[in-house]
């Protein structure tokens, strides 16, 4: 594993577009599934000035079967210069993210389950993520890769994806 790289303003870091690749491993069975797909970290409209949209959109293959998956997320400042913010699209907290050394662990409580993140920065192309997920019905290791799909205005500059139903990033 190379060095990790610290990242003083994750939310700079993450603008643009991410090729995403994540294994979903089912702990208590062995099964695995596979997302693919992109992540587009776009500026967020007012009141949100500052912060951004992560929309994420692709195949997720379980069991065989393949199906469009998608989730939408926000990243806002963080209450200390250099961190960030991270709450579901409704507004709800997901957890917080620090990534000025390369590297943070959080937790996320949801319901009866607990969701161990952890983030490393490899270089300003390359990050990951892992979350294990324990609980009573739930034993999954999730770990997704991210690489940088492309730099320059052309990405940022894109409006955010589309909601409309049934037409993921349209």
């Amino acid at each position: 594993m190379s060095s990790l790289r610290p990242v003083p303003e994750p939310l700079a870091h993450l603008v643009g577009e991410w090729r995403v690749t994540r294994t979903v491993r089912d702990l208590a069975d062995g099964s695995e599934g596979h997302f693919s797909g992109t992540t587009l970290f776009s500026p967020l409209p007012a009141p949100h000035e500052g912060g951004l949209l992560h929309h994420e959109s692709g195949v997720f293959t379980w069991h065989g079967t393949a199906r469009p998956a998608e989730r939408t997320l926000r990243f806002l400042p963080g209450a200390t210069p250099g961190t960030a913010r991270v709450e579901f699209a409704d507004g709800r907290f997901f957890h917080d993210l620090d990534l000025r050394s390369g590297r943070h662990a959080t937790d996320h409580p949801c319901a009866a389950d607990l969701y161990r993140g952890e983030f490393e920065v490899d270089d300003a192309d390359h990050w990951r993520s892992r979350w294990r997920v324990s609980g009573p019905a739930k034993d999954l290791l999730l770990v997704t890769e991210y690489v940088r799909a492309a730099r320059g205005p052309a990405v940022t500059d894109r409006p955010a994806p589309s909601r409309t139903p049934g037409r993921p990033g349209a």
